[in-house]
């Protein structure tokens, strides 16, 4: 049998537990009715378009660093893991399937709030702060550049889209509207702290963590938790302290953690002659490009951890 971080899995198909839910990476199982089997799978999804070939390993390297900051940050908030071996609800068939890249989860009640903490401009907070000085309506100071460091990290929500949709941006007042003062704020302030917490640990292992986003869930008694993925490359945007100060004074992206070698590929790749339109289906990825990316997320659970 090979070692699940040699072998790729692009869809699971367990038939022992009832599929939930695809999402872009995550095959959701119902375990009872309190509980969720989370299978990270090896697909990889660009401009909103899962990619046809997976990246080997990588939902191995998902699942362990979202436990080894679950393990981290568990003083700031309770999060949905439940200490029991996804291994123990499935069959012995299907252990393939799931070692090494599962998590068996509370069933939570999800909040349908993207809470995005920027520590840095990068992406679009960058192409937005040209025309408006400011990141979905929070104001900055003028003068800065592209992937400056901001005076404090900035809590920009967005509101979850359907499958295949873009997520929105949205205000802070938004999310009140939403889901009320009280649970809006402890949001907000819960993932500021969590955002500072992990950057600093990050920093300590030649990390920079230039933006996050984080999925929160409630129980049956209204606590508020942690949950799906945290903290990955496929969720926040990390860059290696060595080359950043050289890409901030040239103005340019830092190099990073994530899958950016195929966001690059596929905005030269041609689909018929023309530029892709960036519309499923996606073109097919080259072996270069599938290993360069595979190492970078390797690479940044090797820091993360060393």
């Amino acid at each position: 049998m090979n070692q699940p971080s040699l072998s790729a899995l692009h869809t699971s198909a367990l038939t022992s537990l009832p599929l939930l839910a695809r999402g872009k990476v995550r095959d959701n199982y119902a375990v009872g009715d309190d509980r969720i089997l989370m299978v990270a799978s090896d697909r990889l999804s660009a401009f909103d378009v899962i990619m046809g070939e997976p990246i080997p390993g990588k939902g191995v390297l998902l699942t362990q660093m979202a436990l080894f900051w679950f393990d981290k940050l568990g003083h700031i908030c309770p999060n949905h893991l439940t200490g029991e071996a996804p291994e123990s609800v499935v069959t012995p068939a299907e252990l393939p399937q799931v070692q090494g890249r599962s998590m068996l989860v509370k069933r939570l009640k999800p909040i349908l709030v993207e809470a995005v903490v920027r520590g840095y401009l990068a992406g679009s907070g960058w192409k937005e702060y040209q025309e408006t000085q400011s990141v979905c309506g929070v104001p900055l100071p003028a003068g800065l550049t592209n992937a400056a460091k901001l005076p404090e990290p900035i809590y920009t929500p967005a509101a979850k889209a359907e499958m295949g949709d873009h997520d929105e941006n949205i205000t802070f007042e938004r999310t009140v509207e939403m889901v009320g003062e009280e649970l809006a704020t402890r949001i907000r302030d819960l993932s500021i702290q969590i955002y500072r917490e992990a950057a600093a640990i990050a920093l300590t292992k030649g990390m920079i963590i230039a933006d996050t986003k984080f999925e929160f869930g409630l129980t049956d008694d209204g606590e508020l938790v942690l949950m799906d993925e945290v903290l990955t490359p496929d969720s926040s945007r990390y860059w290696p302290v060595e080359g950043y100060a050289a890409a901030l004074a040239a103005g340019e992206n830092p190099p990073s953690y994530d899958k950016q070698f195929v966001r690059d590929w596929l905005e030269q790749a041609k689909v018929n002659g023309k530029a892709w339109d960036k519309t499923a289906p996606a073109p097919r990825l080259p072996q270069d490009v599938i290993n360069k990316t595979a190492a970078k997320y390797r690479e940044a659970l090797d820091r993360l951890t060393a």
